[in-house]
């Protein structure tokens, strides 16, 4: 039972078919580990999300038989956590106020890493927070895409920890919430992949332990485009769970029975789990519902 795994979805729309290949195949390398795969809810972004969307992502994961062994984790609640981590950082000088807009930086190539604003303080409105990056290699090795390397001061330079808006990142939320919830491992998809330097980098100076990392491919759509739910892309077919189980297993290479129930199809699917077979590439496409494998 020392293996933790997470699904961490964000409202934003209905589980797809890419969120469903991320949460099964975190559920998979969980159950076959004898570990505990949890749930947590990215609610930090209430501009973008939609109403009713996390219920229903719930919803949808229990129709697919995937249950979490432990309650779901709001971070919309978890506000005072991000701030004791952020005012950590700043006591040790890592963070400084930033009134830079887009179009600043765009003039300047996109990146940040000046280690403080190039813009005069606004007093109409309230700056973003940065993090100092410093000239600094990010390694990693990850359990599907193999050796990893970013020179993160010059690939993402001095990023956003607090919006001007008073939204937490993504980064920062994920990393303590990774710690506060002990994940050994980080199963999810390969568009995140350009994120984990940033994560580790957090991590190390928050002084919280680095989970191994697996990344893996994000589903295509036909005309080549990522699946989606910013794209509406349509949400995975809970009404026949069965069958979008089986397309999934058969996208990351695993072994389909021809078993007729959700809950015995996942039980054989975790019993024969091989990482061996997982596709060691970054994206595939999602196969025609037609192209799927034939079940009884």
């Amino acid at each position: 039972m020392n293996y933790r795994g997470r699904f961490a979805p964000s409202p934003t729309g209905l589980l797809h078919a890419g969120s469903l290949v991320a949460a099964l195949g975190s559920w998979l390398s969980a159950r076959q580990a004898r570990g505990q795969w949890l749930l947590r809810m990215e609610d930090l972004d209430p501009p973008r999300e939609v109403d009713g969307s996390a219920a229903a992502i719930l919803g949808t994961l229990q129709r697919f038989g995937l249950k979490a062994d432990a309650p779901v984790l709001y971070q919309s609640a978890r506000g005072a956590d991000y701030q004791q981590a952020f005012d950590a950082l700043h006591k040790h000088g890592h963070v400084f106020a930033c009134w830079c807009s887009r179009a600043d930086l765009a003039a300047r190539g996109g990146v940040h890493h000046d280690g403080h604003c190039i813009t005069p303080p606004q007093d109409d409105r309230e700056p973003a927070w940065r993090i100092r990056v410093p000239d600094r290699t990010i390694t990693f090795i990850d359990g599907l895409q193999g050796q990893q390397r970013q020179d993160l001061r010059k690939v993402v330079g001095d990023f956003v920890l607090r919006r001007a808006d008073g939204c937490w990142s993504y980064h920062l939320a994920c990393v303590v919430d990774d710690a506060a919830q002990g994940m050994t491992e980080v199963v999810r998809g390969s568009d995140l992949l350009a994120s984990t330097a940033r994560q580790i980098f957090l991590q190390q100076l928050l002084g919280l332990p680095t989970p191994d990392y697996l990344h893996l491919p994000i589903a295509l759509r036909e005309d080549g485009g990522k699946l989606s739910k910013s794209a509406r892309d349509l949400p995975a077919a809970g009404d026949d769970p069965v069958r979008e189980l089986a397309r999934a297993l058969a996208f990351l290479g695993q072994e389909v029975s021809d078993e007729c129930c959700v809950e015995h199809l996942l039980e054989s699917a975790w019993r024969r789990f091989d990482r061996a077979r997982l596709p060691r590439s970054k994206q595939l496409p999602w196969p025609p519902r037609e192209r799927s494998l034939p079940l009884p």
